[in-house]
């Protein structure tokens, strides 16, 4: 990997085989990333990131205004997400099999008397990762039968800068753990959008059309869903 500045802004440039350059910003901080063609020289690919220095700046700016979530100690009546809506996380200590309940406006945490944060931390992610997994496998059987494509696999993990992933060729798509706390609408439309992905590879102009004939409200989902808080993990490099 090389590093160039543009004023103060680190750039990272990894060089790989592929055909086009391929900018990226990154939380928490606004790492600036470029991959490029394996051919490119360094000299082009300075003027190229140049030449995109406004967008940068304005990426940058957005990520490090957006609101973050507070550290959370897993203890009763602290607030947890769940489909974009905020509970009240009630923990419960009971010797038992650890289990996750959800009410009108709780989320009861059964866990064993004495357990720690990891712990109590690891109960209620299984859980999450169990919720979504279950929203998102009827998700995607809902619009392969619109879209008529087919998704061979699908998982949950966490992710760093992404939403979610598609890999095209084994018709895999990955999502980020987090969708589980946003809202539903929001989780359906980063399921639309990376299953389009197995019909247009690229963000090309086939690709927004997709997009605008399966989910015409996709613009607003994609704001409203950047909007929302995001991990308050500051993630290192």
């Amino acid at each position: 990997m090389e590093h160039f500045k543009l004023g103060n802004i680190n750039v990272e440039v990894i060089q790989k085989d592929i055909k086009n350059v391929h900018l990226s910003v990154h939380p928490p901080v606004g790492r600036v990333r470029i991959a490029a063609p394996s051919r490119m020289n360094m000299d082009t690919i300075r003027i190229y990131a140049i030449s995109k220095l406004s967008w940068i700046k304005k990426q940058q700016t957005k990520i490090l205004n957006q609101k973050r979530e507070a550290p959370r100690e897993y203890l009763t009546k602290e607030s947890h997400y769940y489909l974009g809506k905020r509970y009240l996380l009630k923990v419960i200590e009971l010797d038992t099999v650890p289990i996750v309940n959800l009410t009108h406006n709780t989320i009861e945490l059964y866990v064993r008397p004495g357990s720690p944060i990891e712990k109590r931390k690891e109960v209620l992610e299984n859980w999450y990762r169990e919720q979504l997994r279950e929203l998102v496998a009827d998700l995607i059987t809902h619009w392969e039968k619109k879209m008529k494509v087919k998704v061979e696999e699908f998982g949950i993990k966490k992710m760093k800068t992404k939403w979610g992933t598609c890999n095209e060729e084994a018709k895999r798509i990955w999502l980020n753990f987090e969708l589980a706390k946003k809202p539903l609408e929001c989780i359906e439309y980063i399921v639309v959008h990376e299953m389009v992905h197995l019909k247009e590879r690229h963000h090309n102009d086939k690709f927004v059309a997709h997009m605008n004939h399966f989910l015409p409200t996709w613009k607003q989902l994609k704001a409203d869903l950047n909007k929302l808080p995001v991990s308050h993990i500051d993630w290192g490099y």
